[in-house]
């Protein structure tokens, strides 16, 4: 079919539609697919999901000015779904009066191959009807042949991380001397890469929900939204669901979930692993349903990051909780998925739940590192809201403390640390587990087109990843896979200074903030740029992001700044902390313009607003342990999640021999 007739289909089904049946309209219906929006039933199929996935069926509908939609059923293959029709009105702005949302909740299908979803409808009193059709597809896996299956699945999610975030920190940790890199990162030492395509459900370029959903689904999402499809509804937490691969493995095969991160664990890609919102930012209610649902349903059994003030009450200083964030589910979701409908309780002490459910919580690194052996579920947050990056941790532990003292946590653990402290409470489950790690604050600092901080985060990155390889070394029957959900910035390395680092001081403190003095003498391309050379302390990180004609980093989805090409002594002021607008961290820079003024030449950026934006690049994925070969060539992000689970639920090769 050509794109041009694709186009058109739109248009023309729904005059057929008008034709036939006059009214009531059909304008949305999930899971959604091409049969439905343009009434092409080839592939690509837009929903997948296993068998025995579950996931809500769900039509909004518009009858006549003056009627009622009424009679509301759904089919699969021209037999009725069993189950219980809900209508509740359409809220969202541009639907006709009497628009209703029809949703038939946790249904589920076993039999492989694209399946005909159909929607009927009546509207009275003129009792006149719609029929609109849509397709899913049930993804048939091999038969099992007796291969060894995957145990435990350490999913790890470099959040913004491309190809030159890769790039950058390889020269930086380890330099390159004649042309030859003289040692891999952790993740290049993986036998297997693939490249994975990022688009959401809404866009080419997809934010961190739906970038961390498709992994956990299979399925797409809108930008903003995890574990959902949209719907034509402003409540945050009532749209139609999918079922979570960490629900899916509790339900059938008894195995835990862990939730690593480096930010605030309401944040996207966490959450994305567990909870069910089309609003990424309904902090209280997204905390809340770890403990209300992924406690029960996914075994949740690890939890460590940031957020602490999630957990904390209302009326205690530092608290995030509000009224406008939490949720409470229908009643029929509740009911069809079996969990606990939730309550609007700004003033619950989730911190203490979570304990009293058997949680032991650690709030710092110190005590993090003396956890009890016995321990065998575990709570830590060690910040308020996100945590210090890492070059401002490793600052404070080599004795520069005054960043991580103004943010008020100067004991927080490096992300290899929490790993660290996963992986032995999530191996005692005899039934395996699921573990997803986020090096998160790499695409936060690519957005604040600070260079120097996110290479240091994919330094931390990079040791979380080689943990997560010795555990697998050790236990074959893991399979590690790391990639990202998007690439962030444009990034790229372009160069190298051709300037000591006292020239450039005095160039940046010249007064003359201009091309000719920062950029035209200083930026070394091609042959110029040479080989940097970074000095790495027993810490594992740079003694200086700061040395003689270090290396230069760009972006093409930039924001305007300042450029001087110095390390930026202060971090940029982050609204997620609760203390942001008071002292001392209101004295830190608001955003990235605002940073040098006066102290670099100004670069005009690519797109609007104060920060970079993602992009749509293709990103990287290494795999490494059983079933890693599954994982070559280039791949939709939703097949990362059928490619997973085939290891794990029909078998897969073992290691592939090591490069």
């Amino acid at each position: 079919m050509s794109t041009r007739s694709r186009w058109q289909l739109p248009v023309l089904f729904a005059a057929v539609v008008a034709t036939t049946f006059a009214a009531p309209r059909v304008s949305r219906l999930t899971p959604p697919s091409g049969l439905f929006s343009y009434g092409d039933p080839e592939p690509p199929i837009i929903a997948r999901f296993l068998p025995g996935q579950r996931f809500d069926l769900q039509a909004t509908i518009s009858p006549d000015a003056g009627q009622t939609v009424v009679g509301v059923k759904f089919y699969v293959d021209d037999a009725e779904v069993p189950g219980q029709v809900t209508l509740v009105r359409a809220t969202v702005s541009g639907l006709p009066a009497n628009s209703v949302v029809a949703r038939l909740r946790a249904y589920s299908q076993t039999t492989p191959g694209v399946h005909r979803l159909l929607v009927s409808a009546t509207q009275l009193p003129n009792s006149q009807s719609v029929i609109a059709r849509g397709n899913f597809e049930i993804v048939a896996l091999p038969a099992d042949t007796g291969l060894p299956k995957v145990k435990n699945l350490i999913f790890m999610i470099g959040d913004g991380l491309g190809i030159a975030h890769r790039t950058a920190t390889r020269i930086v940790l380890h330099g390159v001397s004649q042309g030859k890199a003289l040692a891999p990162l952790a993740m290049d030492t993986f036998p297997v890469t693939g490249l994975v395509q990022t688009a959401s459900l809404s866009a080419i370029v997809t934010d961190s929900s739906p970038g961390a959903s498709c992994y956990s689904t299979g399925n797409k999402n809108d930008n903003n939204e995890e574990g959902v499809f949209p719907d034509d509804t402003t409540d945050a937490f009532d749209n139609p669901r999918m079922e979570y691969l960490g629900e899916y493995l509790a339900r059938t095969q008894g195995k835990s979930l862990g939730l690593v991160t480096t930010t605030d664990v309401f944040d996207a890609t966490p959450a994305a692993w567990a909870v069910h919102t089309q609003n990424r930012s309904a902090g209280t209610g997204i905390c809340d349903q770890y403990l209300d649902e992924a406690v029960p349903k996914s075994r949740l059994t690890v939890l460590l990051g940031g957020g602490r003030k999630w957990f904390l009450p209302a009326t205690t200083p530092g608290s995030g909780r509000t009224v406008a964030t939490d949720y409470t589910l229908p009643a029929e979701l509740a009911t069809a998925w079996n969990v606990v409908p939730g309550a609007i309780d700004p003033n619950r002490d989730l911190l203490t739940e979570f304990q009293q459910a058997g949680f032991t919580y650690v709030a710092t690194a110190t005590q993090l590192k003396a956890l009890p052996a016995a321990t065998d579920r575990l709570l830590g947050l060690f910040a308020l809201s996100h945590l210090n990056v890492a070059s401002d941790k490793i600052d404070g532990r080599r004795g520069r403390r005054s960043i991580v003292e103004d943010h008020g946590f100067p004991d927080q653990p490096m992300l290899d640390e929490m790993v660290d402290a996963a992986l032995p409470v999530l191996a005692k489950n005899p039934n395996g587990f699921v573990l997803m790690v986020e090096g998160g604050s790499i695409d936060k600092q690519s957005h604040n087109m600070d260079s120097e901080r996110w290479v240091l985060e994919v330094i931390e990155f990079d040791r979380a990843v080689a943990r997560a390889r010795a555990f697998a070394a050790a236990n074959p029957d893991t399979l590690v896979i790391v990639t990202a959900d998007h690439e962030t910035g444009g990034t790229n390395v372009i160069g190298a200074s051709r300037v000591t680092q006292a020239n450039l001081n005095a160039r940046a403190s010249s007064g003359a903030a201009n091309v000719a003095q920062l950029r035209d003498p200083v930026v070394g391309t091609y042959e110029n740029a040479g080989f940097p050379v970074y000095g790495i302390m027993p810490d594992g990180y740079p003694a200086t992001t700061n040395p003689d004609r270090k290396m230069l980093i760009g972006y093409a989805a930039n924001a305007d700044r300042y450029e001087d090409w110095q390390s930026h002594p202060l971090p940029l002021r982050d609204s997620n902390q609760p203390f942001a607008t008071v002292p001392p961290l209101v004295n830190y820079p608001a955003n990235a313009q605002a940073r040098k003024v006066g102290a670099g030449y100004f670069i005009a950026g690519q797109v609007p607003g104060a920060t970079a934006v993602h992009t749509g690049s293709d990103i990287p994925l290494s795999a490494y342990g059983r079933g890693a070969a599954l994982f070559t060539g280039t791949m939709d992000n939703t097949d990362v999640f059928f490619r997973a689970m085939r290891a794990i639920l029909v078998g897969a090769d073992n290691t592939i021999a090591e490069r």
